[in-house]
């Protein structure tokens, strides 16, 4: 009888690999991502409870110092006194908008304010203060109007360059539609629009009605102007008349395509 043939024994010294390598299985990977997880999970609570205590618990970032920029007629010590900042008290946790609203409503001075942060340990205040265009004679004293019409401050002493406004309405159809506080914003554009030179030598600028306000300059003079409409059309007619009659005592530029000047 044959013995089993050369295939159904099998090649000598071939092992069998029918069987594949072994493996751990599906279960292995899973364990191993899961742990990776976790692992990253309690890593970010770690590093997140860190920089909370950095930010609120630690003695690294909390505010030490004040610093205050732009102030002009108020002063450091007392901005920095309206703006109560908290020394002490984590850097991060400071109301900022509250300081500014604080700043604004007891300073009325001031025109802008930026509160900022100054990492490690500051606080910046950034002020910007409203500049007089005009001033309103007051029992004695000048209240300062801005160039927004805004009466921020009243002074004893008036501010050297500043032209003083002589509101004296008359009754009028524009003045019952404009009231005196639309004067006042009249007379403002105007101031604002005077060229530098003229500005300079403007001591009074007086409003009767809407369209008619009129200038006082030094050496006597007196502008015309008319209403605050084309301001700056009626400020190049003015430059151009005062080059061309420097000894002229009125000008008038209240119809700037048809100006007028005289000695007297």
């Amino acid at each position: 009888m044959a013995g089993p043939t050369t295939a159904q024994r099998g090649a000598p010294g071939r092992a069998d690999t029918s069987a594949g390598p072994p493996h751990s299985g599906p279960e292995g990977p899973r364990i191993g991502r899961r742990t990776l997880l976790i692992l990253i999970g309690v890593a970010v609570a770690l590093l997140t409870a860190f920089v909370i205590w950095v930010l609120y618990g630690s003695s690294w970032l909390r505010v030490e110092k004040v610093s205050t920029s732009g102030v002009e007629v108020l002063t450091r010590e007392e901005v920095e006194a309206v703006a109560a900042t908290p020394i002490g008290a984590p850097l991060v946790s400071v109301d900022t908008d509250a300081m500014e609203r604080r700043l604004r409503q007891k300073l009325p001075r001031i025109g802008t304010v930026d509160v900022v942060r100054s990492w490690p340990d500051g606080i910046g205040l950034k002020v910007t203060e409203r500049k007089p265009v005009l001033l309103v004679e007051k029992g004695g004293a000048f209240v300062e109007v801005d160039a927004e019409g805004v009466r921020f401050a009243t002074v004893d002493k008036a501010p050297k360059g500043v032209p003083l406004l002589e509101l004296t309405p008359e009754p009028s159809a524009s003045l019952r539609r404009f009231g005196g506080d639309g004067l006042l914003r009249e007379a403002v554009r105007v101031a604002g629009e005077l060229p530098a030179g003229v500005a300079e030598d403007t001591e009074v600028v007086r409003v009767t009605s809407y369209d008619a306000i009129s200038l006082r300059l030094t050496r006597d003079r007196v502008v015309t102007w008319g209403s605050g409409e084309d301001g700056r059309v009626k400020a190049r007619v003015l430059t151009a008349l005062m080059k061309a009659a420097p000894k002229a005592e009125q000008f008038d530029v209240s119809a700037p395509t048809a100006p007028a000047v005289s000695t007297s």
